[in-house]
């Protein structure tokens, strides 16, 4: 099965060829194997959770950058009736992601690699909506 961490690679493969000119970073705090004394001060250092995996910043239109919580496929974000689910890093990450859109930027959830990549053409394309 596909991890989070090799969808940021392919990510970041497609970035540097399809828009090379583009300046992005992803946070891989999450993604690492802190000693406690790193954990630590990294969490010291942050003011909140929930920070999405990668931001790409490149405005657009009336977006001054995109921030994106990667995901892999079949992650499900809400339930069948449209609520968001009760998992408290999403629910988390969620907020984080609505802050966000209120400051200006584009922020999403992209699921797998395929509708990450299509979040990025859509922004980068000036096609982007948040629904």
């Amino acid at each position: 099965m596909i991890k989070e961490h090799d969808i940021y690679t392919l990510v970041a493969d497609y970035l540097r060829y399809q828009y090379p000119n583009v300046i992005y970073r992803f946070d891989l705090a999450a993604d690492l194997k802190l000693t406690m004394g790193q954990a630590s001060k990294h969490k010291r250092l942050q003011r909140y959770r929930g920070y999405p995996d990668l931001f790409i910043a490149e405005p657009v239109g009336d977006y001054a950058g995109l921030y994106l919580e990667i995901k892999v496929d079949g992650t499900k974000i809400y339930k069948k009736d449209g609520k968001l689910v009760a998992n408290e890093h999403i629910r988390e990450q969620h907020d984080m992601l609505h802050d966000l859109r209120r400051k200006g930027y584009a922020a999403e959830f992209g699921i797998g690699f395929e509708a990450t990549k299509k979040l990025i053409d859509d922004y980068m394309k000036g096609r982007y909506s948040h629904d």
